[in-house]
């Protein structure tokens, strides 16, 4: 079985921009390359798992969600080993779209996923009740929307950022 690490995209490892719609507005966060790098290092499979319903608002397409994605690995030298998300409208309560499991569930199946070895990050509090739904940690991180969840939050592990976290799970990892 393989450990994991899910990712949000907006907020976790890229600024978010309130849907992203143009490439040159992919940045990304300060020490994610480095954060994703000791993950991967300390072999996790690194997925990210985001809701994109910006495609079923009609402002933007599953085409260019690819494409973004596509170069957004590219920025993280390959690092990312797949990418999962939901084109659908909040309203259109379908199965895959967080905090609901679909997309980690198809993940889990698809790379042999050891839940209980993984980890959620993410900047929002469906991130955080998708590691909850999904029997995977969750840990909340200060950037994009996090600072308005830290108070209020379910999750249990809250840093700043995603390198914060990333350093904290690899030396969780050499206890375990």
């Amino acid at each position: 079985m393989n450990k994991a690490v899910f990712l949000d995209r907006d907020g976790t490892i890229i600024e978010d921009v309130n849907y992203l719609s143009r490439i040159e507005d992919i940045k990304l966060i300060k020490g994610v390359k480095e954060a994703l790098k000791l993950l991967k290092d300390d072999g996790y499979l690194l997925v990210v798992v985001s809701n994109q319903s910006g495609i079923g608002r009609g402002y933007f397409t599953k085409e260019f969600v690819d494409k973004a994605n596509a170069v957004l690995n590219e920025m993280l030298d390959g690092l990312i080993d797949a990418f999962y998300y939901c084109p659908h409208k909040p309203e259109d309560n379908c199965s895959c779209r967080k905090p609901k499991t679909a997309l980690v569930d198809e993940a889990v199946e698809r790379f042999e996923i050891d839940r209980s070895k993984s980890f959620v990050i993410g900047d929002k509090e469906s991130d955080i009740e998708l590691g909850i739904n999904a029997n995977i940690t969750p840990i909340l991180v200060l950037t994009g929307y996090g600072k308005k969840y830290k108070d209020s939050t379910k999750a249990k592990l809250i840093f700043d950022d995603i390198l914060g976290a990333a350093k904290w799970i690899c030396q969780k990892g050499f206890m375990e």
